[in-house]
């Protein structure tokens, strides 16, 4: 925020609408003086996200998210202060950017560090001699230079000590060497973990590597790939392979085309197809989903041939239904995964299946028939009796309908006792949903006493009016909760630097402070009015003012019990007894 100055930050996000930005994210629909949509912050199943035009923030009810403009962009991108205020600018059509350096994380900065040497290193070597092989191999497996190079492919040599050398010479710590799970300790000592293989590097986000897959090339073992271990940077639940080069193209098309394996999406990238992320052979977790959920409307699965394939998309079909996500779905013909499909068939060929995929239910159709014998009644119950517990967890009335009359033609089963078993089944489903929504903990909602409601109220109207910012700075010596006490200074410090006050430049003001703006989330989410009468806000001035009066006596009080000289006790008194008067 630093390399930008504040006025410019006011300007641009006073020539923005955060209703414009917002929406061309998510959907949002009026409702009164606000705009509500789907909280892309957590796994949202109704609006609760509210947008104000008028105040330009937004606040989730539910999960507490809370912002401007800028707020929005940066966690939604998953992007820096700086890029979020030129995607911003972008978006808006103002002639402004700032430039932007690399931002490294506070945290965990020395395994960013070693990975993003670990992958220099790894490039440089498959450049020389020792990787003329691994480039033969990888030229046999038609992936081209611009490939290679694109997606930082790279070679650990068969040397088992290079990167534990380099790292030692480059003084990084023997823990955090360990820690990344590059180097390894064994009776021999440190060495490293990778050896022979040809690296994969694997981006967060945001496009930092953190992590590495290597894959063998000779066919001399049965680990055909070795990823990283988990590490705090490198965690496989919450990462998608190639996620940071997707999403621009992703949003573009509104449609992301999800794989299986790095080899699959290099493929599809290369020809063309850049729309497209790789789950690294991992099953889709609830934090996938939602990573998911923020790149496009449209998802399409597109995972190997096969029936472990097939499994694998039956998972990660019942994943993102859970963030309400109907993901369509391409299957390939005599067990191909993607990678061999478009090398057979060319980027016509896989982009006919993409453009003509199967819609869910179709697909477990077709996955529920596998192996049934439909001269079995057993089988045959066993069908229906699948796909009536699949079609109870959709909301698509015109979808079930049509299932409904495919089973019935497949089982020779009448119409109307289907619909009688869907309705049985939607039952058993709605039940289910009850007793779990009344097994969910809610959190117990903590009482604020009258002092704490004092100072969070008049913190609320502090963001809104400079005359209620002159009458806390004039009466109100201290705030007795620190958390607001903090706030409360910071809206002062603003107004006396800036002269003017509105919450969507105060929450850029502060973005950088976490815990802060998990207060302002806070004060933000008050359901008070928006105009409020002098009485008010002398009220709560004067609770605070006697909450610290009172505290301050029982101080005084407990100090002049433990004092023994009487003239000192005389002097504790007084000021008790001043501390009344002012009280009264």
């Amino acid at each position: 925020m630093d390399m930008i100055r504040q006025e410019d930050i006011n300007h641009i996000r006073s020539n923005v609408d955060i209703i414009d930005i917002i929406s061309s994210y998510i959907p949002l629909t009026p409702k009164g003086r606000n705009y509500f949509g789907v909280c892309p912050f957590h796994d949202d199943h109704k609006p609760s996200m509210s947008v104000s035009k008028e105040k330009q923030i937004y606040t989730c009810f539910s999960c507490g998210a809370t912002g401007n403009v800028f707020k929005f962009v940066m966690d939604y991108e998953n992007v820096s202060f700086p890029e979020s205020v030129n995607i911003v600018a972008q978006k808006a059509g103002l002639n402004f950017h700032v430039k932007t350096l690399a931002d490294k994380p506070l945290i965990h900065q020395e395994l960013f560090d070693i990975y993003d040497l670990c992958a220099k290193v790894y490039q440089n070597n498959i450049n020389t001699t020792a990787g003329r092989e691994a480039k033969e191999y990888l030229k046999s497996r038609e992936i081209s230079e611009e490939a290679i190079k694109e997606f930082g492919i790279g070679l650990a040599t068969t040397k088992r000590d290079i990167i534990t050398k380099l790292l030692k010479s480059k003084n990084f710590q023997e823990k955090d060497m360990l820690c990344s799970g590059i180097v390894i300790q064994d009776d021999k000592g440190l060495r490293d973990i990778y050896y022979n293989r040809i690296m994969f590097p694997i981006w967060d986000t945001s496009g930092k590597v953190v992590g590495f897959s290597g894959r063998v090339y000779h066919g001399e073992t049965n680990y055909k790939y070795i990823n990283t271990r988990e590490t705090e940077i490198f965690k496989k639940g919450d990462l998608l392979y190639n996620y940071h080069r997707a999403k621009e193209y992703a949003r573009k098309n509104n449609t992301v085309i999800i794989m299986e394996g790095q080899l699959d999406v290099i493929r599809a990238y290369s020809v063309g197809i850049k729309n497209v992320i790789g789950t690294m052979g991992t099953a889709i977790t609830k934090k996938h989903a939602l990573l998911i959920k923020r790149l496009a409307r449209d998802v399409i699965l597109c995972f190997d041939g096969d029936q472990a394939g097939a499994k694998a998309t039956m998972s990660c079909i019942k994943e993102l239904q859970e963030v309400n996500i109907m993901p369509k779905i391409v299957r390939l013909e005599n067990n191909m995964d993607p990678d061999e499909y478009i090398k057979k068939y060319g980027k016509e060929g896989f982009q006919a299946k993409l453009d003509n995929p199967m819609n869910v239910m179709d697909f477990k159709l077709s996955y529920y028939k596998k192996d049934k014998d439909f001269n079995n009644t057993v089988d045959v119950g066993n069908y229906v009796r699948d796909m009536m517990v699949e079609l109870s967890a959709i909301d698509d009335e015109i979808l079930r309908e049509l299932t409904l009359k495919k089973i019935s033609e497949e089982s020779k089963l009448d119409l109307e006792f289907l619909r009688n078993q869907l309705q049985e089944e939607t039952k058993k489903t709605q039940q289910v949903e009850k007793k779990e929504e009344v097994n969910v903990i809610v959190k117990p909602e903590v009482k604020q006493t009258k002092y704490e409601k004092a100072q969070l109220y008049l913190v609320y109207y502090m963001l809104k009016s400079k005359e209620v910012i002159a009458m806390y700075d004039k009466k109100i010596t201290y705030m007795p909760t620190e958390k607001y006490r903090f706030l409360a200074r910071e809206i002062n410090h603003f107004y006396e630097t800036y002269h003017f006050i509105n919450e969507a430049d105060f929450i850029t003001y502060i973005s950088d402070n976490k815990k802060m703006m998990e207060v302002i989330g806070e004060v933000l989410s008050l359901h008070l009015k928006e105009n409020y009468t002098m009485e008010e806000i002398e009220d709560y001035i004067r609770t605070i003012r006697d909450y610290n009066i009172k505290v301050e006596t029982e101080r005084l009080k407990k100090l002049m019990r433990e004092e023994t000289d009487s003239m000192k006790k005389a002097e504790i008194a007084s000021r008790i007894v001043a501390l009344k008067v002012r009280g009264e």
